[in-house]
């Protein structure tokens, strides 16, 4: 069994060879007290923070054998600690008891927030079900306090200096994000399908919620993507004289469809300049672009235009929205174009809306100071 585990740590954190197994040596560098093999007691809690830890996502509920690859990432950064805290006990010998132990300590010492300790159980959730297939019951962890935070928004001005230093793909990626209030995962997994240059309008499937929605494509847009989709099929026509699978498919329609794996419809509209292993299957394929290469182009417009705020990919569509509200587009219509199920999620865009247009003066401004 100890065998099986350093193979599956293995895979799981090919990264971290200090986690590849109960035998491995421990860095005494970095942690030059290892932890004893019992768990460990966490500080007691104030009331108002030790509700318990609510029940796995019902959508990973439903799908008990769906091997998402984003849960074998969560899977692969939680694992490893999980091992680590518990003196490298092997997961099998551990049970609710030790994961309610360890998720209290992210809670309390770690000092994570509610999404990350959430992220943590549900890939412990999949890990003792579907690779272990054990059942875990009875995980009354305390709980991470979730925090009400207002989103990052630029001024126009700082957007359109944001805009103009990023170049390349990423350049017409970031210009999608605030034309059309995309999320970033959304502008990514776009198909040539989707985006409909001579009807004016981009569809997006599959999104947050697995739902789809039609959104308008910015007439400035119109010519770039023209262009772009030009070059597009350059790639696509070279990846199929030389051969390479096509392009990874939703749900089951590589069974169903096959030949639309290699067909021009269902290429990405931002493909990825190198071919890489696919992680789930271990085949060579184009995939589209990565998160990682728009954030850090992102970052460097941001320090190039001298932004001193925290700008992400999601700040952009943050600011897609206030910006239509302060143009004096309705509540309702925001939130269809943004997919938001309930119009309260919406709503936080219109306090930051009102502030940003100076309908509330201070006191202050009606003194006469010298």
């Amino acid at each position: 069994m100890r065998a099986d585990f350093v193979n599956l740590l293995r895979l799981l954190a090919p990264k971290t060879e200090q986690f590849a197994g109960c035998g491995a040596k421990q860095d005494r560098k970095s942690n030059p007290t290892p932890r004893p093999a019992t768990i460990l007691a966490a500080p007691p809690l104030p009331a108002a923070n030790t509700s318990a830890i609510g029940s796995p996502n019902p959508r990973l509920s439903a799908n008990p054998g769906l091997f998402n690859h984003g849960r074998i990432c969560r899977l692969r950064g939680n694992t490893p600690f999980i091992v680590l805290w518990h003196g490298k006990r092997h997961p099998s010998e551990m049970g609710a008891a030790e994961v309610e132990a360890f998720l209290t300590h992210l809670a309390v010492n770690r000092r994570l927030g509610a999404v990350s300790q959430n992220q943590a159980l549900n890939a412990l959730l999949f890990l003792y079900r579907d690779v272990l297939k054990q059942d875990l019951e009875g995980i009354n962890a305390a709980r991470a306090r979730h925090s009400k935070k207002l989103p990052v928004v630029l001024t126009t001005a700082e957007t359109g200096a944001l805009l103009k230093g990023v170049k390349g793909d990423a350049g017409l990626v970031c210009k999608l994000l605030y034309g059309c209030g995309l999320r970033l995962a959304e502008a990514l997994t776009l198909r040539i399908k989707d985006a409909d240059l001579n009807g004016g309008k981009v569809e997006v499937r599959g999104g947050k919620g697995d739902k789809d929605r039609v959104v308008t494509l910015p007439k400035s847009l119109h010519q770039p993507l023209t262009e772009h989709v030009s070059w597009v099929k350059q790639i696509h026509q070279a990846d199929r004289r030389n051969g390479l699978p096509g392009v990874s498919l939703p749900h089951a329609m590589d069974v169903k469809h096959p030949a639309a794996a290699t067909s021009w419809e269902w290429f990405w509209l931002f493909p990825s300049k190198s071919v890489s292993a696919d992680p789930r299957t271990g085949i060579a394929r184009r995939h589209h672009l990565h998160e990682i290469g728009i954030s850090r182009e992102l970052a460097r417009a941001a320090r190039l235009a001298g932004i001193a705020k925290r700008v992400t990919a999601h700040s952009l569509r943050h600011s897609f929205a206030t910006h239509l509200l302060l143009r004096g587009v309705d509540v309702r219509s925001v939130q269809e174009l943004l997919g938001h199920a309930d119009v309260r999620t919406t709503e936080v865009y219109t306090q930051l809306a009102r502030a940003m247009r100076g309908e509330i003066t201070s006191p202050l401004d009606d003194l006469q100071m010298a």
